[in-house]
């Protein structure tokens, strides 16, 4: 009898978890993924078109280089933000998040200032192919910050509505990962311009 119990139950595994993200930020990861291809295809057009002869060289004007230190401190200031989020100092966010954005605007108005000294250099969006791309993925990139510091006002506005806070980070972090992204981004462009001029 005790045999005929046995046989009747069978060992059953466990479900598996089912890995989950949120809707929203794999939407975003897939953004960065396609914008990370999009640069990857020009600066790899770039060298392409580089190797090809008929290449104006020229140095990059010294106002990148500022305006890449701008961007890496925004990036610091962003992160801040996060981390006192996850505090609960919507204070230090509201401050944080008010400095990122300002200086993203200055970001984007050094690097019109850079392209006004690339025109005193006499180098143009329309002539000689190095000039053309250095105004494209510079533009590109400008574009792209300009949608994050959007989405840096949308956080903000949460943020006095209380909405940011540490049991709800998940628009705060996925700006983070964006900025951090765009920053990075911009060091491996201006790194490679430099490289590559």
């Amino acid at each position: 009898m005790e045999k005929s119990v046995s046989a009747d139950f069978k060992i059953v595994e466990e479900p598996r978890k089912i890995l989950a993200m949120n809707p929203k930020k794999f939407a975003m990861w897939l953004f960065i993924g396609s914008v990370g291809m999009l640069f990857a295809a020009l600066t790899s057009a770039y060298i392409v078109r580089q190797a090809e002869g008929n290449w104006l060289y020229f140095d990059l004007p010294q106002i990148f280089t500022i305006s890449t230190v701008v961007i890496v401190l925004s990036s610091i200031t962003m992160q801040w933000a996060y981390w006192s989020a996850k505090k609960d100092n919507l204070s230090m966010v509201k401050i944080m998040v008010t400095i990122t954005s300002l200086l993203g605007l200055v970001f984007l108005v050094l690097q019109f200032e850079g392209w006004k000294a690339l025109v005193a250099e006499q180098v143009y969006l329309v002539g000689n192919p190095s000039g053309s791309f250095l105004y494209i993925i510079s533009g590109l990139h400008g574009l792209h910050l300009v949608s994050a510091v959007i989405y840096l006002l949308i956080v903000l506005v949460s943020t006095y509505r209380y909405k940011v806070h540490s049991q709800n980070l998940s628009q705060i972090e996925m700006c983070t990962t964006y900025w951090h992204f765009l920053g990075g981004l911009w060091l491996y462009l201006f790194v490679f311009l430099l490289l590559y001029r």
